[in-house]
Formats: structure tokens, sequence, C-alpha cells
């Protein structure tokens, strides 16, 4: 079945609520952007307006600032990708029926980081060949050799493990916290106001204004957690760059 599978669990195709919002977003994102710049004009007004500011934020703020004009614009489709994915699929989690963040599940997460570091690895490959690449990225120059012995293997991990592991479980940890914090402020302001009632409403009333506190505050960190996300990918561009420079 599509979106139950069969009985014992969903199959491995099976299209759950997160995947369909996941699609959702996906297609709104991407039909917004095509309408908004659909017949850009010199002077963007409206939804062009809107749409342009967005992208130069990504360009200006995160693309540019860490690889400069040239490879900022060469590298923009990737990281703008991840910037507006990330935003709009944690945006989720504080629309009502909605009311959780895709990111929340590993799923999506570790197919942005797996994508950020295919480019990363690929960037490095290209300029410097392979063991070019791999050698500038753990070997530090003017070590002593035996301390090469202790560094090569840390520097490995740290580099090609860590790196996307980080990426992945940041992005879903902080989405899946603030999913949780919100469901138990509504699910404890729903208990005192229509389970208990009575006298006890009164204590549905700090556990509502918390609740509605704290989705301004997962406003922060749905933006936040973008932009780290995005800008760490640009980094990681940038060291695969300039590997050399280790």
């Amino acid at each position: 079945m599509l979106f139950g599978g069969e009985q014992g669990g969903a199959a491995w195709w099976g299209m759950d609520r997160l995947m369909l919002i996941r699609v959702i977003v996906a297609v709104l994102v991407a039909v917004g952007f095509a309408i908004a710049m659909r017949s850009p004009k010199l002077v963007p007004t409206g939804a062009q307006n809107v749409a342009e500011n967005m992208l130069d934020f990504v360009r200006v703020q995160i693309a540019e600032e860490i690889l400069g004009k040239v490879n900022g614009r060469k590298f923009m489709p990737i990281i703008a990708s991840i910037f507006f994915a990330t935003v709009f699929l944690n945006l989720t989690a504080i629309i009502p029926f909605l009311n959780i963040s895709t990111n929340a599940r590993i799923g999506f997460p570790l197919v942005m980081a797996a994508a950020a570091y295919i480019t990363y690895v690929w960037v490095g490959v290209r300029k410097f060949g392979f063991f070019g690449f791999i050698k500038s990225s753990i070997v530090l120059p003017g070590v002593p050799l035996p301390i090469h012995f202790l560094l090569v293997p840390i520097e490995f991990i740290s580099t090609f493990i860590l790196r996307p592991f980080t990426l992945t479980v940041r992005l879903m940890a902080n989405m899946l916290s603030g999913h949780i914090m919100l469901a138990l402020f509504f699910a404890a302001t729903q208990f005192f106001f229509f389970e208990f009632g009575g006298a006890w409403a009164i204590a549905g009333i700090p556990s509502l204004a918390i609740a509605i506190a704290f989705m301004f505050f997962e406003l922060l960190v749905i933006g936040l957690q973008a932009y780290i996300f995005a800008l760490l990918t640009a980094v990681y561009i940038d060291l695969s760059l300039h590997a050399d420079d280790h």
C-alpha cells in the first residue's frame, strides 16, 4: 500500500507522512521560485524581489563570503539548494497540522550531508588528483615522521568520517529536540485545559505562553540551522580547493 505498506511495517518504498511533506515542500519551493523568476525584470518587484533577496543573501553572506566571487557563484547552486531545502523543511515544524520538521528524521539530513560531502571530495580530487587530495587532507607538513603515525589516522577520521556525520546529526538533533519540546508544552496545555479543567486550567496559561514563546525561539533555530549547514558546505568546499594549504 502506498502510505502504510503491508501489515507489519511500511515497505521500503512506502510514502509515509513525513515523506509526503518532503515532496510537497520540494514542489512548492520549486514552483515558487519558478513563478517568481519566470519573467525577471531589471527592477524587481513583488515575488521576484523576494526571491532575489533570498538568493542574494545566500550568495553574498555565505557563498561569496567563504569562497570569493568566482567560486561563490560557481558553487551557488549546491549551497543555495541546501540552504532553501533546510529552511523550508524546517518551517514545517511550526505549521499547524504538520507540526514536525522532516529534518527531525535522519534520512534527508543524511542526503544533504552526502551531497555536500560528495561535492567536497569531487572538487578536491578534480584539482589535486585522488591521492594528492587524500595526502593534502590528512598529512600535515613540517611534522616529524613518527608523529604522522598518530596524526594521519586522526586527520583521516576527522576529515572523511566525522564531518559528514556531524553535518547530519547536528541538523537532525536540533530539529528533533525542538519538536519534542513543542509537543510537550502543547500537550501539557491541552491536558490542563481539556483533561483536568476547572482550577487546573489556570496551569495551562503559563504552559501555553511558554509554548508560544518556544515557537518563536524555534523560528530562530530554523534559520540558524539552515545557515550553519549551508555555511559549513561552503567551508568544506573552500578547504577542498585549498587542500594544499593544509
